[in-house]
């Protein structure tokens, strides 16, 4: 990979007409009596470990990703298992074709590693302009690994929050140490902050118990809490957690019932900021 084209930095503006479909939806909310602030204080998140964009037929089709992503309708979308112009992949810049695949204009990369002529880590997608973003690098396991936090004023009427997509690997150790370098990288943050992504870690596992101490964990519905793999999930390991809970109003939390265009199902968490 060149040097001098290092995606980490990457933060880009793919063309889209969503500001005016978002000016359209307040119209017609207006007009049907209705308020957009509302609409403007909400935010939808997504959490989805896309493979690659390789299904559970090991198919690799953005385009049935993408789908998936628009159809929740989402604000910011937290993506794990991204590549950057590797050869497995076809020298596509994925970040980037997701962005104008599904109309959400901005989008950063956070690199891990070199991977076979360009690289592999993760993404954020955001409706709204990522204001600034940053990849911290975490404890290596069997693999490097990093945290990347985009901050994001998600509508007119929200504030500046936060979004840290994590993406955590391999062993208990390596994730306790990796979970604990995150507590201290935003230890200092004052803005909301919501910490979102594949943690490769359970209910009950050390790892949650020390992130929970740090970031309100909800809990999803008891009948459909699993997220891996997609075609018959028996793993609770995709999550949403954020802080400090008292800003936020959990209006809904599920898991996506998506059962081929990845091996993990999405995860939905609409909320209200205060």
């Amino acid at each position: 990979m060149r040097r001098g084209a290092d995606p980490s930095r990457r933060v880009s503006r793919a063309g889209s007409r969503l500001p005016q479909l978002l000016a359209s939806l307040s119209f017609l909310l207006l007009a049907a009596g209705g308020s957009p602030l509302a609409a403007q204080d909400t935010v939808r998140v997504l959490a989805y470990n896309i493979r690659h964009g390789a299904g559970m037929d090991d198919s690799v089709d953005l385009r049935r990703a993408a789908a998936v992503i628009v159809a929740q309708r989402p604000d910011v979308v937290l993506l794990q298992e991204i590549d950057w112009r590797t050869e497995r992949t076809g020298g596509v810049d994925q970040a980037r074709a997701l962005a104008e695949l599904t109309g959400l204009s901005y989008h950063a990369f956070g690199w891990f590693m070199d991977y076979r002529a360009g690289a592999y880590g993760m993404a954020v997608l955001s409706a709204t302009p990522i204001l600034d973003s940053a990849n911290h690098r975490l404890p290596d396991g069997e693999e490097p690994r990093s945290a990347l936090a985009a901050r994001i004023r998600p509508s007119p009427g929200a504030p500046e929050m936060v979004f840290v997509g994590i993406h955590l690997y391999r062993t208990g150790e390596e994730r306790l140490a990796q979970a604990e370098r995150l507590v201290e990288i935003f230890a200092a943050e004052t803005r909301p902050v919501l910490l979102v992504g594949d943690f490769n870690s359970q209910p009950g596992d050390p790892v949650l118990d020390l992130l929970g101490r740090h970031w309100h964990m909800p809990a999803k519905p008891a009948d459909a809490h699993f997220t891996f793999p997609a075609d018959v999930p028996d793993h609770e390991i995709d999550f949403v957690l954020y802080r400090p809970a008292q800003r936020f109003q959990l209006l809904e939390y599920r898991v996506v019932d998506e059962r081929l265009a990845s091996d993990h199902r999405p995860v939905l968490a609409v909320l209200v900021i205060e």
